[in-house]
């Protein structure tokens, strides 16, 4: 029998381009949370600026990203462009970080820049298996409906909406629940950044398999909600 997974979703202060200081931040974020998994918006490391250098995960900027996670036992879930190039998921833990998902549906001014990814990823921890995403992937029925088929348990998504569109992401995690009979969990851009997004949504949350909202932020910069897989 699997035990209860604590999840954090997290919208901390990300400055655009500021690698160094939004992995300060990040860090931060990590030691408060106390939780197993904390997930991050997209591109949560650089801001969503579509001209942002790749990352290389051994970057030395990301360190005290990598000690933190390292010292709390959390799996960290960080957003950030990635050789390819392409929009991707970091995955932060005491091992070390890696890129364990690239993004698989493109949205507006990407596919200039970016290359979709090619496959679903399912990561394994404590027993839970967690299917990852990125924004546009929850609003495609085939990501959600194939990553569940890869064996996915729960579905973990970074997003950036605008304050305009702040219903979106509960939309989508009610539309997953109810064709998939699983955990989500979203962490929703706070605060401003690039590509027009002026004011973005936050109201980063949690759901039950039933669809129920067990843990919701609200809009502010710098909110940490936290809740239990059962």
């Amino acid at each position: 029998m699997r035990t209860p997974l604590s999840v954090a979703v997290a919208q901390p202060l990300t400055r655009s381009h500021d690698v160094a200081g939004n992995a300060d931040r990040h860090a931060a974020v990590v030691r408060a949370a106390g939780a197993r998994v904390v997930v991050f918006p997209e591109l949560s490391l650089t801001g969503y600026e579509l001209d942002a250098a790749p990352l290389d995960p051994a970057d030395d900027r990301l360190t005290p990203l990598r000690t933190a996670c390292a010292e709390t036992g959390t799996l960290a879930l960080a957003g950030a462009p990635v050789a390819g190039p392409h929009i991707a998921v970091l995955a932060v833990d005491g091992d070390g970080m890696r890129v364990a998902y690239r993004k698989m549906w493109l949205g507006g001014a990407e596919p200039r820049r970016f290359r979709p990814g090619r496959e679903p990823t399912v990561l394994d921890v404590d027993g839970w298996r967690l299917g990852l995403a990125v924004c546009k992937d929850t609003g495609v029925p085939a990501h959600a409906a194939a990553t569940v088929a890869a064996g996915a348990d729960a579905y973990l998504a970074g997003v950036l909406e605008s304050a305009d569109d702040a219903a979106v992401p509960a939309r989508r995690a009610g539309r997953i629940t109810a064709a998939h009979g699983v955990w989500v969990a979203m962490a929703s851009f706070a605060g401003s950044t690039g590509g027009g997004y002026a004011h973005a949504a936050g109201g980063s949350g949690l759901w039950s398999p039933a669809g129920v909202a067990v843990a919701r932020a609200g809009t502010a910069v710098g909110e940490l909600v936290t809740g239990t897989l059962h």
